[in-house]
């Protein structure tokens, strides 16, 4: 269920059924219909293809290019997917971003399982469960590649993964990263067949983040701002850290708290 077919030229009008259908991709309900999703920028557009995503139509606005817009556009020139060009006004319409640089991508959805995440020993997995800010999980992401975790599992997510600003917070890790989607009973039961601890972070923990041993296969799990993780990851959780407030605040952002506890087993494993 791809797009309107299109010539490879300039869409002006406002009705053309292309333009239209990229402003219906911003909603989650017609992007889970189409199977469908949008990426804009150009460094974002090239980690997807790093990742081998499926390029549904690559659209560009020449006028608003930087140099990775203009080595992007010589790239896939001459090659399928096909390729259109939007005016200065309708791109800017179009885009998520307040300086856009005339890149965007039209993507097919994809879903990845359990089975994706690479079994090496130690393994380093980041568990993300019920995240609920688009920012958020994507800056997640981010860390976790700065990281170099083994996989990222994200348990019964609120948040849509292709939404466009997971996608521009994470600079388009999302793609080049082996993210997996579970339920969290799934994922509960995926940790105890492995043998992975699952270090879970929480405001009442019962130990300090830097006095775990992260050198063994161990899952970092971090839940949402709101409600943290659920009864049954605390439940199954082997240690339950917590990071030191000496502020008036008794809790991190959740991105933050994912990368002091991810640079800490980073440390510890002297990668």
């Amino acid at each position: 269920m791809g797009l309107p077919q299109a010539p490879r030229g300039k869409i002006t009008s406002i009705h053309n059924p292309v333009f239209r259908e990229l402003l219906r991709l911003a909603r989650r309900r017609y992007r889970e219909q189409k199977g469908l999703f949008l990426i804009e920028g150009a460094a974002e557009v090239e980690m997807a293809l790093r990742g081998g995503v499926e390029i549904e139509r690559f659209l560009f606005c020449p006028p608003l290019f930087g140099e990775g817009g203009r080595r992007l556009l010589e790239r896939v020139r001459e090659t399928d997917p096909p390729w259109v060009e939007l005016s200065k006004g309708l791109f800017r319409r179009a885009s998520y971003r307040e300086n856009p640089d005339g890149v965007m991508a039209v993507a097919h959805r994809y879903e990845k399982g359990l089975e994706e995440i690479p079994s090496r020993a130690p393994s380093l997995i980041l568990m993300v469960e019920g995240v609920e800010k688009p920012g958020n999980l994507g800056a997640i992401l981010r860390v976790a590649d700065a990281v170099g975790v083994d996989g990222v599992v994200v348990c019964d997510p609120v948040v849509d993964l292709f939404n466009p600003n997971v996608i521009r917070a994470s600079r388009g890790t999302l793609f080049t990263l082996k993210v997996a989607t579970a339920s969290t009973a799934e994922a509960i039961t995926y940790l105890q067949r492995r043998g992975i601890e699952a270090v879970v972070t929480t405001p009442a923990g019962d130990t300090g983040y830097t006095e775990v041993d992260y050198n063994k296969g161990v899952a970092v799990v971090v839940g949402s701002e709101h409600k943290g993780v659920s009864r049954s990851l605390m439940d199954a959780a082997t240690h339950r850290v917590r990071i030191p407030m000496r502020g008036k605040v008794d809790s991190l952002n959740v991105a933050t708290a994912t990368a002091v506890v991810l640079y800490e087993a980073l440390r510890q494993r002297g990668r």
